[in-house]
């Protein structure tokens, strides 16, 4: 945990358990300390890659729910318009870049740049 963030750790120490000295802790006690910090402190988010925390992926799940059931109701939906966007998606991914996307008007020109790519002429 020192390795991967030590500001972290040494604040939610400080938080949980009011040590501001971790030194003067013995080793195994600041072990035992820093495996006991609940699943959402700082050290423990940031060693599980974690964007968010469990509560706050449940109540975007619910918004998220709530939002659709809502738009479902529209005339949008029946239409398949103006979807609302997901915010547990927006919150769990990597943004995703579109930079290599490439498209095509039609099957003849798909088919003429596959042919380019793969050495077929």
């Amino acid at each position: 945990m020192m390795a991967a963030d030590k500001d972290a750790l040494i604040c939610d120490l400080a938080e949980t358990y009011g040590v501001f000295d971790f030194r003067a802790l013995p080793v195994p006690l600041l072990a035992t300390l820093a495996s006991g910090l609940r699943d959402d402190s700082r050290i423990k988010m940031r060693m599980a890659n974690a964007k968010a925390s469990q509560d706050t992926f449940l109540l975007a799940a619910a918004v998220d729910a709530l939002n659709l059931l809502v738009w479902s109701k529209t005339k949008d939906a029946s239409k398949g318009r103006n979807r609302p966007k997901s915010i547990v998606q927006a919150i769990s991914e990597e943004k995703v870049t579109t930079d290599d996307v490439v498209k095509f008007r039609s099957a003849n020109d798909f088919n003429a740049a596959w042919a380019r790519l793969s050495g077929g002429g």
